[in-house]
C-alpha cells in the first residue's frame, strides 16, 4: 500500500480541506494509500469501487470511527451514525419511516408555503442574503415537519445554535467550545419536549420525528433515553437546515451558468433534478467519512488490519475523472449518459439506506433543493449585484463568500 512519507499529515489536511485526499491520490497515483492523521494510521480510499468496499458492513464498522469533536457538535453522541449491525438497522428503520413518499410530499407542500411567505418578504427587502434567509426558512420547515413547536421569539436563537453544529465541527478553540455549548443547549431543549410528549403534555402528529423518537424502542425493546431521542430529532432538524448550503450553491450555479435557464423553465421535472444532482456532485459538502476495519481482510492485494481507521473521499469520488467526464465542468446534461449508482455520486454517503450508512435524508435534500430551485429559477426575478461569489475548498463547510446577495427580488407575473 502506498504511504505518505511525512509522519503526520493532520496539519496538511486542515490546510487543504476538501482537496487533501485528492491531492495525495493524484500524487501517489493510487485510489488507496496510507497516511498518519490525528495521531494514528489511516487508510485512505477514493473512487467507486472503494466506496462499495467502504460500505460493506462485513468489512467496516462505525463504532469508534468518528472523532469525538464531531459527535460533540455535528452529530451528537449515541446517534444512528455511531451504530452498527442490528442496532443500526433498527434505528435506521425509524428514520426511514419518516421518508415515505407521503411524508416527503407533505414536506414539499410545507416548503412551498414557506417559500410563498418568504417571497412576500423578499419583495419588501432592499437586499436578500440567500444563505441566511434559507437557514431561517428551513428551520421553520424542519420544526413544522418534525412536530417540534417553535415560538417566533425562538427562531433566531435556535437558528444561530443549529448553524453552529454544521459550520464548526472542524474548528478549534472558542468556536469549537461555542458549538459544543450550542449542541448541549439544543439537546436540553429537545429533551424537554421529548419528556413533555411522554407525559402527554405535548401531542405531536403521528409520523413526525417527535412522535417516532419519543416512543421508539431499541432492539432490546427499551425506550430511548431522553437525550438520545433528542439527538435523533436533531439529526432530522440539523441536516434540513444545512441544506441552506446547497441552496446557496444552486443559486450560485444559476448565476454562473445562465445557459441552463431555459432548461430549468421546462415543465420536465427531470431537468430540475439533473441540475440539483450536478450541484450536489460538483460543489463541496461533506469532504469524507470514516469507519474502522471490522476484521482483517485483503482487498486489491492490500492488507486491512482490524481496528484501522479508514477514510473514504466523498469530494474526490464526486470529481473522479475515471467516473465523470470533465468532472470540474458544471454540466447537468451529463446524467443522460453518465448514470448515477449507489457508489459514484456520494455527497451524502453511499450504499443502501437501511443496510449502510447512507444519509437517511438524501431524498429530503434532493426534493428541498428542487422546490427551492424552481422558486429561484421560475417564480421570481432578481438582480445580482457585484459581490465575491468565490468559495474555498479549504474551509469546511465551504460556503460562497458573499452568501449570495440578490437585489430587487420580485414575484414573476
Amino acid at each position: 500500500m502506498p504511504k505518505l512519507e511525512r509522519k503526520n499529515q493532520t496539519a496538511s489536511m486542515i490546510r487543504e480541506g476538501y482537496q487533501f485526499l485528492g491531492n495525495r491520490r493524484r500524487g501517489l497515483q493510487s485510489n488507496i494509500f496510507e497516511a498518519h492523521i490525528l495521531g494514528e494510521k489511516v487508510i485512505c480510499l477514493s473512487g467507486e469501487q472503494a466506496a462499495a468496499l467502504f460500505y460493506d458492513t462485513e468489512k467496516f464498522i462505525r463504532k469508534g470511527a468518528m472523532p469525538k469533536r464531531f459527535q460533540e457538535t455535528l452529530t451528537g453522541e449515541g446517534g444512528v451514525q455511531s451504530l452498527d449491525g442490528v442496532a443500526h438497522r433498527h434505528r435506521k428503520e425509524a428514520f426511514m419511516s419518516l421518508m415515505s413518499a407521503e411524508k416527503i410530499n407533505q414536506l414539499k407542500e410545507m416548503l412551498k408555503d414557506q417559500w410563498e411567505r418568504k417571497l412576500n418578504d423578499f419583495e419588501k427587502q432592499q437586499e436578500v442574503n440567500v444563505y441566511s434567509e434559507a437557514q431561517e426558512l428551513l428551520l421553520r420547515l424542519a420544526c413544522q415537519w418534525a412536530g417540534v413547536p417553535l415560538k417566533e421569539k425562538e427562531v433566531q436563537e435556535k437558528k444561530e445554535a443549529i448553524i453552529q453544529l454544521f459550520e464548526s465541527p472542524v474548528t478549534l478553540g472558542y468556536k469549537q467550545w461555542k458549538a459544543k455549548k450550542a449542541r448541549q443547549e439544543l439537546e436540553t431543549w429537545i429533551g424537554g419536549l421529548i419528556k413533555s410528549v411522554r407525559k402527554g403534555d405535548l401531542i405531536p402528529f403521528e409520523g413526525t420525528a417527535m412522535k417516532v423518537f419519543a416512543f421508539h424502542r431499541d432492539e432490546q425493546d427499551e425506550l430511548l433515553n431522553e437525550n438520545i431521542a433528542a439527538v435523533e430529532v436533531l439529526n432530522i432538524i440539523r441536516p434540513i437546515v444545512a441544506i441552506s448550503i446547497y441552496i446557496a450553491f444552486e443559486v450560485h450555479a444559476m448565476i454562473q451558468h445562465p445557459e441552463h435557464q431555459k432548461r430549468l423553465a421546462s415543465e420536465d421535472e427531470k431537468d430540475l433534478q439533473d441540475f440539483v444532482q450536478e450541484v450536489r456532485r460538483l460543489y463541496p459538502f461533506f469532504p469524507f467519512n470514516a469507519a474502522r476495519v471490522k476484521e482483517d481482510f485483503k482487498w486489491e492485494g492490500y492488507v486491512f488490519k482490524k481496528g484501522t481507521l479508514t477514510m473514504l473521499d466523498f469530494y474526490g469520488t464526486n470529481h473522479d475523472p475515471t467516473i465523470w467526464n470533465n468532472p470540474e465542468v458544471f454540466d447537468p446534461t451529463r446524467f443522460k449518459d453518465e448514470p448515477i449508482t449507489p457508489y459514484n455520486l456520494i455527497p451524502q454517503g453511499g450504499g443502501e439506506f437501511i443496510l449502510n450508512h447512507r444519509c437517511a435524508g438524501e431524498w429530503v435534500t434532493i426534493e428541498v433543493m428542487k422546490v427551492s430551485l424552481d422558486y429561484f429559477a421560475n417564480r421570481m426575478t432578481f438582480d445580482v449585484p457585484k459581490q465575491d461569489l468565490s468559495y474555498s475548498l479549504v474551509n469546511i463547510p465551504s460556503i460562497p463568500k458573499s452568501k449570495i446577495i440578490l437585489k430587487n427580488v420580485r414575484r414573476k407575473d
